[in-house]
């Protein structure tokens, strides 16, 4: 046989594997109203992808309008990785690799963000996202955690394959949470992925649920940006941190954040009796240590804040803004480069770090919106309220990118 084609073929062999192989670490977890601070229900997507470019999109194609967020490739949307409806019905998910069975030999796959479409177009409650998956034709072309809250206190995840799926019900947890990473409980035991970010997650969590500290500002801030490795117990924000001008490398993975991180969703549902309009979505587009997190409201309508949706150039600003700073924070490109960050670029010794200059914006983009949401907690949601916020967000974080980054 020809060597050069024998070469070529392995060559060909190899990329399929590399390509199939790769996992997408995603984190995530769902919280019941009675363990947080305010007595409404999260829903959390730490998002790991190979589209770095994230952006968030409305949609009026189904009974229910809807906010989704999408792969900026993606312009007209047809999958959705997150997302929140008018009916309060939430739902994400975590790619999950220990739940196809041996005997499965279907290559019907990565249709998660269809079926997450699809749901948020119909599904009001979890009940409805139950029977939905059940009449879809089947193989579904799913290995996933779908996770799922409603505005009438369901919450549950649906460890799901082709060709079936098993609801783990929140509402029965002990601790009033559960976690899931890249791995389900009903799957084959010790395969899949994300036990050390597990362990990492549930560590902080359990800490949360004895001071009911658990909050959308928690989330962000205490879980997708924990600098804190679940096995080594390493913690990069301990100790002497570096100058601003020192190279400081360290190995990054395994940690919750990590270069392929891309975007973080955080749903606060409703309290039992609130309106479904005051759900509140709370999205840091982009690599989560260089950006901020932003609250949008579906009965708000169509005009998303400008940086969380598309350009001129099919892209989210603050993503793009997000995405310039991570360069910082990775700057070797050859070889192994992408495993190692630059911890001075985040934190140092001068408070110069990307970290340390977003968090006090953040800080205020969060007081401004629970000024509105205490007030429509006690009328009724205003959308003229909420779109005012909408303009001053966009140019409050336009102006301290650009004072604090130059961009």
């Amino acid at each position: 046989m020809n060597v050069k084609f024998l070469r070529i073929s392995y060559l060909i062999l190899i990329s399929f594997f590399l390509i199939n192989s790769y996992v997408y670490p995603c984190t995530t977890a769902i919280i019941l109203g009675k363990y947080t601070s305010n007595g409404k229900p999260l829903l959390y997507k730490h998002r790991d992808a190979g589209f770095e470019q994230n952006k968030l999109m409305y949609f009026t194609d189904g009974k229910y309008n809807y906010i989704g967020l999408v792969n900026s490739v993606d312009s007209v949307g047809k999958e959705v990785w997150a997302g929140t409806n008018s009916a309060g019905f939430s739902i994400m998910n975590s790619a999950s690799y220990n739940l196809k069975p041996a005997d499965d030999s279907t290559d019907f796959a990565d249709r998660e963000g269809v079926i997450m479409k699809q749901a948020l177009m119909q599904c009001a409650t979890i009940k409805d996202f139950e029977k939905f998956l059940t009449e879809l034709p089947k193989p579904l072309g799913v290995e996933a955690n779908f996770g799922v809250i409603d505005a009438e206190g369901g919450a549950a995840y649906f460890e799901t394959n082709n060709f079936d799926y098993i609801k783990v019900d929140v509402n029965e947890a002990p601790n009033g949470y559960i976690i899931r990473t890249n791995y389900s409980v009903t799957g084959d035991e010790d395969q899949g992925y994300g036990y050390i970010r597990h362990a990492q997650a549930e560590k902080l969590f359990e800490n949360a649920v004895s001071e009911k500290s658990f909050s959308a500002e928690f989330l962000a801030q205490n879980i997708s940006r924990c600098l804190k490795h679940g096995l080594t117990g390493k913690d990069l924000t301990e100790g002497n941190l570096p100058d601003e001008n020192e190279k400081k490398f360290v190995h990054f993975e395994d940690f919750i954040p990590r270069n392929s991180s891309v975007t973080t969703v955080i749903i606060e549902g409703v309290a039992e009796g609130e309106s479904a309009d005051l759900t509140t979505m709370w999205t840091t587009l982009g690599f989560q240590l260089c950006s901020v997190s932003v609250p949008v409201w579906v009965a708000a309508g169509k005009n998303l804040p400008a940086l969380l949706t598309a350009d001129e150039s099919g892209e989210a600003p603050l993503c793009t803004k997000a995405l310039q700073l991570k360069e910082k924070c990775f700057p070797v490109k050859r070889g192994s480069g992408k495993r190692y960050l630059n911890v001075a670029a985040l934190l140092n010794k001068q408070n110069s770090g990307i970290m340390q200059k977003l968090k006090p914006i953040e800080e205020k983009i969060k007081n401004e919106a629970e000024k509105n949401i205490s007030g429509w907690e006690k009328n009724k949601f205003k959308k003229d309220e909420a779109l005012k916020f909408y303009d001053w967000v966009n140019e409050f974080i336009t102006n301290e990118y650009h004072i604090n980054f130059g961009i």
